[in-house]
């Protein structure tokens, strides 16, 4: 509409309605929209759905141009905007004033919430100024940092949708919430020491009055007590990095033999002390979602050697809270920060529950009274090739979503056992869980099933059709099949593995698929994990494995390697085993390596296995790193952690053809092993020559699979390529022979991606 002015200035007035999707709430987004129409000299209004954000702008059409691409250009630093649709041409209502307006709730749509984020700087020079009024107040934050995700009950995302709900404003901080021109503008968790939680500090019987809990608490982690942490997502077990003495301690309590623990430092120039860290990993610790990254230790530091005991890696984080920041300056080099649970178990969130289940864990206990929602571990990342690549994926990330150029009719994918994420999704929106453990659990199980019921409420999604994984006794495969009025559709472990990699990385066409992974159910009921497919989204046929070798006592072989060793040793010497001078032989005992033996020749509860990290592990025992393990990947762990550096020539590797299936002959590759072994050749070298055999025979599988398919993408995915020595010398092959390989970033290689795959799978089926 033209409106003539005084002086005969004509100006083209117009009203439009914007929808925003994407994370764009509990970001400050209402509050920047606010502001930017008020800049402009726009009316109309701005409002949260379940949707996402709506607004009504009205003005001159210069102005509302300029309104659209500052929305689009210059969002917060928080929003990701994606997908922004403009309808024009609406009636105009005249002049008036821009507001927020109450948010609306509407029946299915689909709708995002911000990730938990780490504090933020402008929050922590306040915390630090002695004349603010929230000077070491351990739960400051804006809309730029803070709780989100772990304090949501539903959504649209207000605080009376969150466990601040309990929380009213005192007069100070209500006046920041309503006013336009205060970074905590409608920041939902804003409070004060005079309105918002309290911290307090307790033993095993009461609570610890007349102190301040953080003083107390670093006096107490100085003198080598365990202090259970309450935190964004859950507990935390501390102690002090540098003493030794605390950390044996912990590790006994928690039976946590060798499994690495992670450790937070204040800042940069502090994990600079113990541990090199390159440009890039600079820049994925301190993102604002703060995941632990995996970084290679100095050789001398005072970091107790007990963090992460034959690891050439410690797994390193910086605060991502108020309360650690106050706990870290000026009094510790690094705090062991493990996750607060049982081996397995899930975290802990609750106060009573902590008291309860970590009381044979800690010896004291930080405590608050904000609740917490949703359980969420830390993430964790590792920088290869100049690129963060997730090995979790969960706090800081979860619950953000993948969008995809594939709509789905509305599917839950259930995922694997181990690692389990499941993934909710609807149209292009593909919402993967945070890290859920091992659903072998029956409290994991139990947190998956809440979860999982949690999201469909969350996202306002019902889903028609349920994936899981062919193999029937996985748990999160029983939970599917109970849901009998849904239509089940089942996914090949590896199929899954390849297509949640090839979703990341936007490919939509046949490729050659290599996953090197511990177990997987086959379509010919064994157990698959060393496999060469042609695959996309609809299908796949397996071209090549490693060579079928029984896993005796199947489960019993992942937790002792050395029933592998045995397994390879007998398929290739026979019954002449038993009469070497081994090692191996001379380590276990004589009546257990003839029940093992027994068990293969019998075929007794020893299903054939393709298994790379079988492999792994047999060639791990048979060298003398790791018989038997107290946590998952732990002798391919050690296995890679021996390796020399620099180049070295592989062992010699052929294939031959059973049935038209190319099968590596990896008996042949451990015979050579052995006779290394025999000759005295260092550890060390038989190590890296082993490596450097997987990446040879890898690279010359691809070339055969090229020949003849004429493919040139190779997607590799499973948990064995979390070996970084591995993944750098196969993707080097691959692009010296001018192959395009893609590996996983924002998705983990292992069973976590499991989910995402299945997702896209039935996505495309139906």
């Amino acid at each position: 509409m033209d409106i003539k002015e005084s002086g005969a200035v004509t100006k083209r007035i117009s009203r439009v309605s914007v929808t925003c999707k994407g994370i764009v709430q509990g970001v400050g987004f209402r509050p920047f929209i606010y502001n930017i129409a008020k800049k402009y000299g726009l009316s109309g209004w701005v409002c949260n759905t379940s949707g996402g954000v709506v607004i009504e702008a009205e003005g001159e059409e210069f102005a509302i141009q300029e309104f659209h691409s500052e929305i689009r250009e210059h969002p917060p630093v928080l929003a990701h905007i994606e997908t922004l649709d403009v309808t024009a041409g609406l009636p105009l209502q005249g002049c008036g004033d821009f507001e927020i307006r109450e948010s609306t709730n509407e029946a299915g749509q689909v709708a995002q919430v911000s990730p938990d984020v780490g504090t933020c700087g402008d929050c922590l020079r306040e915390m630090f100024e002695p004349g603010d009024r929230r000077y070491r107040y351990p739960f400051i934050n804006c809309t730029n940092c803070g709780p989100r995700f772990t304090i949501t009950r539903d959504i649209p995302y207000d605080r009376k949708n969150t466990t601040m709900a309990d929380f009213p404003m005192c007069p100070a901080c209500l006046k920041e919430y309503q006013d336009p021109g205060n970074r905590r503008f409608h920041a939902q968790p804003n409070c004060c020491e005079r309105c918002g939680p309290a911290l307090m500090l307790r033993d095993h019987h009461r609570e610890i009055v007349d102190v301040d809990p953080i003083k107390e608490t670093i006096k107490l982690l100085k003198k080598g007590h365990i202090v259970a942490i309450k935190g964004l997502g859950g507990f935390h077990l501390a102690c002090d990095a540098e003493n030794s003495d605390a950390v044996e301690k912990l590790r006994k309590r928690k039976r946590r033999t060798f499994k690495p623990f992670a450790i937070m430092s204040y800042d940069l120039n502090e994990v600079k002390e113990y541990c090199h860290v390159s440009p890039v990993e600079e820049v994925v610790l301190a993102d604002p979602k703060r995941p632990i990254v995996l970084l290679l230790k100095k050789p001398v530091s005072s970091i107790s050697p007990l963090v992460a005991p034959n690891n050439l890696s410690l797994g390193v984080m910086l605060p991502y809270t108020p309360l650690h920041y106050l706990l870290l300056k000026d009094s510790f080099l690094a705090l062991v920060m493990t996750s607060g649970n049982l081996s397995e178990e899930p975290l802990v969130i609750d106060n009573r529950e902590a008291v309860e289940r970590l009381g044979a864990l800690a010896d004291y206990f930080l405590l608050h009274n904000r609740d917490i929602h949703l359980r969420c571990d830390d993430s964790i990342a590792w920088v290869e090739e100049g690129e963060e690549r997730l090995i979790r994926r969960s706090r800081g990330f979860a619950p953000r979503p993948f969008n995809l150029p594939i709509s789905s009719p509305g599917i839950l994918a259930c995922g694997a056992e181990l690692k389990n994420t499941f993934c909710l999704s609807k149209e292009n929106s593909y919402f993967m869980s945070q890290h859920m453990g091992d659903l072998k659990n029956l409290d994991a199980y139990q947190f998956f099933k809440a979860s999982v019921s949690h999201f469909e409420e969350f996202f306002r999604i019902e889903p028609s059709i349920i994936v899981h994984d062919l193999h029937p006794d996985y748990l999160s495969t029983e939970f599917a099949q109970e849901l009998t009025d849904k239509k089940m559709f089942a996914v090949q472990h590896h199929h899954a593995h390849i297509a949640g990699c090839m979703a990341e990385n936007g490919l939509n066409e046949k490729v050659v698929g290599v996953v090197f992974d511990g177990l997987g159910l086959g379509t010919d009921g064994q157990i698959w994990g060393g496999e060469f497919f042609i695959a996309d989204y609809l299908g796949f046929e397996r071209r090549a494995c490693l060579r079928y070798t029984p896993m005796p006592g199947g489960d019993a072989a992942v937790r002792h390697p050395y029933r592998m060793a045995l397994s390879f040793l007998y398929a290739i010497l026979g019954e002449k085993m038993l009469d070497m001078d081994l090692g191996l032989l001379n380590r276990i005992k004589r009546q257990n390596v003839k029940i093992i033996v027994e068990q293969i020749r019998k075929r007794f509860n020893a299903p054939l296995t393709s298994s790379c990290g079988r492999l792994f592990d047999a060639v791990s025992s048979l060298i003398g790193i790791r018989d038997s393990i107290s946590y998952e990947g732990q002798a391919a762990i050690e296995l890679e952690t021996a390796a020399e550096d620099g180049t070295i020539d592989g062992y010699g590797w052929n294939f031959f053809r059973e049935e038209g299936l190319m099968q590596v002959d990896t008996w042949d590759i451990v015979g050579q092993i052995l006779e290394d072994l025999q000759k005295g050749t260092p550890v060390a070298t038989i190590s890296s020559r082993f490596h450097q055999t997987v990446a040879d025979f890898t690279l010359g599988v691809c070339k055969e699979i090229r020949q003849k398919e004429g493919l040139n993408k190779v997607v590799l995915s499973g948990g064995v390529f979390q070996n970084r020595l591995l993944l750098k010398r196969i993707l080097g092959g691959l692009r010296k022979n001018r192959f395009e390989p893609y590996f996983h970033r924002r998705v983990p290689t292992n069973d976590a991606g499991i989910s995402l795959g299945q997702a896209i799978i039935a996505a495309r089926s139906f």
